[in-house]
């Protein structure tokens, strides 16, 4: 059975891991993604976060770049930059998330791309964009949180700006520029162009965090945090369960306009009573006395495992989740079942649990493939898609070109 993007081929000069997320979901939905690294470590990320062996590819590294292909080319040689040339000539897409100006530095930035592949498709990261008054700063995931209002939203009452935990910064823009590149492809159809496809950091996390927007258009005021309470009214908490762990809780939301749920709720603790009680018979009155209605519902959950509570409560309607943490999420069997997590073989790190693709298409199925090793195709794409022959490929890496 065929990929819904088999066919289409990626030059990827990203690294870390806004670009890679993006890339990794093209080579996933089937794309030959062919991944440029520098000499002499490769993408940074293959020693980003690496606690356990400083010798072998980071975890960071692996998670972000499977189904890929890995050459390695010197790009500050001007044979280098002949080698990235030729691959581009028969490109679909170029793919970058370099600092500002680096990839025109080096000869690669759009308008010398266009010149040698009309038909690419140009997409990249920016973390301000390439214009307006922040488009020279640097900007990491936390950075994009904080100046797209996502940080100001993020922490309890009273207390400072939080960074979320979710990486919406660089792998939520790494999202919008899939689907921006997707876009692109099917206007190429039409037209025989390509085009240059461009997401801020600061932009996509602004888009994701846009409904906390609602308030300030409607008051002129900024949206106060509110921690794990709702800030559109009814209630939500986070609720103890047994056990003394750090993340022996459920949370809950029952909507105002869900009452039903509510109900529900009191008969799966079996207190129909809380339902007359005046502190929380309407959701007005719940939003404002959520510390007991949490209280009176904690009386029943912290006497249960936390997936025993997660099952009564949404087993009835009631939107609630149990909180899993990294280890039982590697572990879970649902995600297990649905092979959302799944054992892949590694030449250097062995069997671990590889996060796959989220994204499912019935009629081109994602084959998953380990990240690839540092330069491991090299040769082969030098070779196949770029015209070098033997010798020149072995005089190439004489010079440390690749």
């Amino acid at each position: 059975m065929s990929q819904a993007l088999e066919g289409i081929r990626v030059i990827d000069f990203t690294h870390d891991q806004a670009g890679p997320s993006c890339t990794q979901m093209l080579a996933w939905l089937g794309a030959d993604v062919i991944k440029i690294e520098r000499p002499p470590h490769g993408d940074r990320a293959r020693r980003l976060w690496n606690m356990d062996n400083p010798d072998l590819d980071s975890f960071f590294f692996l998670l972000l770049n499977s189904n890929k292909r890995s050459t390695v080319v010197n790009l500050r040689t001007e044979e280098g930059k002949e080698i990235a040339r030729r691959l581009i000539q028969n490109a679909d897409i170029v793919a970058e998330n370099l600092g500002p100006g680096v990839m025109e530095r080096l000869g690669l930035g759009y308008e010398a791309v266009k010149a040698l592949n009309p038909r690419t498709i140009y997409a990249s990261v920016k973390g301000f964009g390439s214009y307006g008054p922040y488009s020279a700063f640097k900007c990491f995931e936390p950075v994009a949180q904080a100046t797209s209002g996502a940080m100001s939203v993020t922490g309890e009452t009273g207390g400072p700006p939080m960074v979320n935990g979710a990486n919406i910064g660089d792998s939520g823009t790494g999202m919008h520029l899939t689907i921006a590149i997707l876009a692109a492809l099917v206007q190429r159809e039409r037209t025989g162009r390509g085009q240059l496809v461009e997401v801020a950091m600061q932009e996509a996390v602004l888009n994701l965090t846009r409904v906390k927007y609602t308030q300030t258009l409607a008051t002129g005021k900024p949206l106060e945090r509110s921690g794990n309470r709702s800030a559109t009214g009814g209630w939500s908490d986070l609720l103890r369960c047994a056990g003394n762990g750090s993340n022996d809780y459920v949370y809950m939301i029952i909507p105002p306009d869900n009452p039903e749920m509510f109900e529900a709720m009191t008969e799966v603790i079996g207190r129909p009573e809380l339902r007359t009680d005046d502190r929380f018979a309407t959701p007005p009155a719940r939003g404002r006395n959520g510390a007991a209605l949490t209280a009176e519902i904690e009386g029943w959950t912290a006497q249960r495992e936390k997936r025993e509570v997660m099952k009564a409560f949404a087993g009835r309607g009631i939107v609630c989740g149990a909180v899993l943490d990294t280890a039982e999420v590697l572990a879970d069997p649902h995600l297990r079942e649905r092979e959302t997590i799944f054992d892949l073989e590694h030449p250097t790190r062995g069997r671990f649990s590889v996060i796959g693709c989220p994204v499912r298409l019935s009629d081109s199925p994602v084959a998953a493939k380990r990240a690839p090793l540092k330069g491991e195709h090299t040769e082969d794409v030098l070779h196949t898609l770029a015209g070098y022959t033997t010798d020149e490929i072995r005089r190439l890496r004489d010079n440390k070109v690749i």
